[in-house]
């Protein structure tokens, strides 16, 4: 059994890759440069932007992870659409596509929408992984510096406002589980429930780090200043947009009836678990 990783060495693929590797399954990792080494994988530079080396690498496949890079939403919808045609063509037997937190209404238009969509109309057997906020969100330096710095989890976001936080460890293992279960379809929700809050993050990376951390609010502007240089100024514009669109809500938790905890049986880390897998 063959499956494919999008975005393999990256910080959502890697996590999958290494899961399926540890389980004893067959992994392709697509990655830009063929020269690139992941280790229980065999690499294939495929992109995006081409259908045709999606569909190649695509067919006969037994599982594929999709996610949408962080670029401009123009690119995104082109990534969208070329990925629904290449599943079109080579029929693998299973897709589970991660949102990455965008929002998937038809409404609402956008590339995660788009694919979904797309999927939807097919008849390939499929599964959609929606998070809401990624933790890794806080390994940021403009995020991780201050807490360790002055003992503030800077984030923008209000106080109040509850979050059913995931990590990417998190999505691996809804990945694995989502590809042994065929037999599960649609969206599966994936974050910690209840949902926690700003102060809630704080007082865990408290703990953690054995010193006291305070949740701070900043702006929208000011995070995408500072994820600019990291990610791009539109990609961090599109972000700041997406922040500021949050700010009217009353929270980002997931409904506990299509949670991987439900659906899969898999639970989220808490915030003080995350903290320590990742060996911070």
């Amino acid at each position: 059994m063959t499956y494919v990783i999008h975005g393999a060495t990256g910080a959502q693929g890697a996590p999958v890759v290494a899961a399926l590797a540890a389980a004893g399954k067959s992994v392709t990792a697509l990655t830009r440069n063929p020269d690139t080494v992941v280790n229980g994988a065999r690499v294939v530079a495929a992109g995006y932007s081409s259908t045709e080396e999606l569909t190649e690498t695509y067919r006969g496949a037994d599982g594929v992870f999709v996610h949408l890079p962080v670029v401009s939403e123009e690119d995104r919808q082109t990534y969208a659409r070329n990925i629904v045609a290449a599943v079109r063509e080579a029929r693998p037997a299973r897709v589970v596509f991660s949102t990455s937190g965008a929002p998937i209404d038809p409404d609402t238009g956008g590339a995660a929408a788009m694919l979904v969509s797309g999927l939807a109309n097919m008849g390939v057997s499929h599964a959609v992984i929606e998070p809401t906020l990624y933790l890794e969100n806080l390994l940021m330096p403009y995020v991780i510096d201050t807490v360790r710095e002055r003992g503030a989890l800077i984030y923008p976001i209000r106080a109040d406002f509850p979050v059913s936080w995931a990590s990417h460890l998190d999505i691996a293992d809804a990945v694995v589980a989502l590809f042994d279960r065929p037999d599960i379809t649609g969206v599966v929700s994936v974050g910690q429930y209840p949902a926690i809050t700003g102060p809630d993050l704080a007082e865990a990376f408290g703990i953690h780090f054995g010193t006291n951390v305070v949740f701070e609010q900043i702006t929208p502007e000011q995070f995408r200043t500072s994820v600019a240089p990291l990610i791009g100024e539109g990609p961090a514009s599109d972000v700041a947009g997406a922040y500021s669109a949050m700010s009217a809500l009353p929270d980002r938790s997931i409904a506990p009836g299509n949670s991987a905890q439900k659906l899969l049986g898999v639970t989220p880390r808490t915030t003080g678990q995350w903290l320590t897998d990742i060996g911070l």
